[in-house]
C-alpha cells in the first residue's frame, strides 16, 4: 500500500508541475476508456440480438466508440469539450447542493453543504470565466488533486496496516 501511495503522490506532484501534460494524459486516458467501453458495448449488443434493446445498445456502443476515437485523435479538442463539461457539472452540482442545503437548514451541518455548493458553483464560474484557456490546465489540476488525495489516503492506510 505504501508503494501505491508513493506512486500516486509522485504522479500528483508531476501533474501539478505540468498541468497541460497531465490534461492531455487525462484526455487520452478518457479516450482509451471510451473506446474500450464502446467496443465492449457493441460486442455485447451482438451477443443478444434478440433483445428488444439491441438497436439502442448498438447505437450507444457506436457513439461511445466514436467519442473515444475523437478524443484519441484530437486530444486538444477533447480538452476543450471535457473542460466545458466539467465546468457545467460544477455549476449544476453547486446549484443543487445550495438548494439542498436550504432544505436541510434545521439540521446541524447544513452550512457545510451550503459551503460545498458555493465552492462547486464558484469553480464552475472560474473555469468558464477563463474558457477556453482554462482547458489547458483544469483537467490536469483535477487529476493532480485526485492523485495526491489518493496518495495521502494510501499512505494513511499503509501506516494503519503497519500498526496492526
Amino acid at each position: 500500500m505504501a508503494i501505491l501511495a508513493v506512486i500516486s503522490l509522485i504522479g500528483g506532484i508531476l501533474a501539478l508541475l505540468n498541468p497541460f501534460a497531465a490534461t492531455i494524459a487525462a484526455v487520452l486516458l478518457a479516450g482509451w476508456t471510451f473506446l474500450l467501453l464502446g467496443v465492449i458495448q457493441i460486442v455485447q449488443a451482438f451477443s443478444v440480438k434478440e433483445w428488444p434493446g439491441f438497436l439502442w445498445a448498438l447505437l450507444f456502443g457506436i457513439l461511445t466508440t466514436v467519442v473515444g476515437i475523437v478524443l484519441l485523435f484530437d486530444p486538444l479538442a477533447g480538452t476543450v469539450s471535457l473542460t466545458f463539461l466539467v465546468a457545467v457539472l460544477f455549476l449544476f452540482t453547486g446549484a443543487v447542493k445550495i438548494m439542498y442545503s436550504f432544505s436541510l437548514r434545521p439540521i446541524a451541518g447544513w452550512g457545510w453543504v451550503l459551503a460545498s455548493g458555493i465552492v462547486s458553483f464558484a469553480l464552475g464560474l472560474m473555469i468558464l470565466a477563463s474558457f477556453p484557456w482554462s482547458a489547458t490546465a483544469v483537467l490536469g489540476i483535477l487529476l493532480a488533486v485526485e492523485l495526491i488525495s489518493n496518495g495521502v489516503l494510501f499512505l494513511l492506510i499503509a501506516f494503519g496496516l503497519r500498526q496492526l
